[in-house]
C-alpha cells in the first residue's frame, strides 16, 4: 500500500469495480446456495495492475456496491470478506507478475479450494442454520468447482495474456 495513488489509478480502479458489479449483479446467476458469474475478469485486471491490497479493497467496494444497489439476499459479512481474500489472491499472483498457465492455475485452484470449498460453505451454514455436511451445501459447490475451475484457469490466462497490462502500468506510473 505503499504505493502512491493519482486520480488516473483512481478512475481505473473505479470502472474496474463497476464492471466487477455489473459481471456479478446483473450478468451473473444467483440462487440461495450458487453463485456462477464472470466477476472475476475485472478482478484479474485490478490484481496485475494494482497488487494485492488494491484489489481486496476494490473487490469489498464492488462487493458493498453490489449489495446495496442490486441486493439478492440477506447481506454477510463472510461474503465481503471472501472478496477481499479473492482480491488478495488475484493480486499475489498477478501483480508484477508475468500471466502464465502456472500462475493462471495456481490462481483459479486457491480462490476454489479456499473461497469456495472452505469459506463459502462455513458461512452458508451459518447463514441458513444448515449442517456444514448438508448436501443441499455442498452439491451445488461440488459442482460448480469441477464447472467453473478449467473455465477460470483458461480466462485468468487468456485475459492476463491478451491485455495490454504492461502498457496500462506504465501509462498509470508516468500519469502525474
Amino acid at each position: 500500500m505503499n504505493k502512491k495513488i493519482n486520480a488516473h489509478m483512481i478512475t481505473m480502479l473505479g470502472l474496474l469495480i463497476a464492471l466487477t458489479v455489473v459481471l456479478s449483479r446483473i450478468f451473473g446467476f444467483e440462487t440461495q446456495f450458487i453463485k456462477i458469474s464472470f466477476d472475476f475478469v475485472p478482478k484479474i485486471i485490478m490484481g496485475a495492475l494494482f497488487g494485492p491490497v488494491w484489489t481486496g479493497v476494490g473487490a469489498v467496494a464492488a462487493d458493498a456496491i453490489g449489495m446495496m444497489l442490486f441486493a439478492r439476499s440477506a447481506f454477510f459479512p463472510g461474503f465481503t470478506l471472501n472478496a477481499f481474500i479473492g482480491g488478495l489472491i488475484y493480486g499475489y499472483f498477478f501483480y508484477k507478475k508475468e500471466v502464465s498457465w502456472k500462475n493462471a492455475i495456481l490462481c483459479s485452484l486457491s480462490l476454489t479450494i479456499i473461497i469456495s470449498l472452505i469459506l463459502t460453505p462455513i458461512w452458508l451454514a451459518i447463514m441458513y442454520n444448515q449442517p456444514l455436511t448438508s448436501v443441499v451445501i455442498w452439491g451445488p459447490r461440488l459442482i460448480k468447482a469441477l464447472i467453473m475451475f478449467p473455465i477460470q484457469s483458461i480466462l485468468n490466462y487468456v485475459v492476463g495474456r491478451a491485455l495490454p497490462l504492461k502498457r496500462l502500468k506504465n501509462y498509470l506510473a508516468t500519469v502525474r
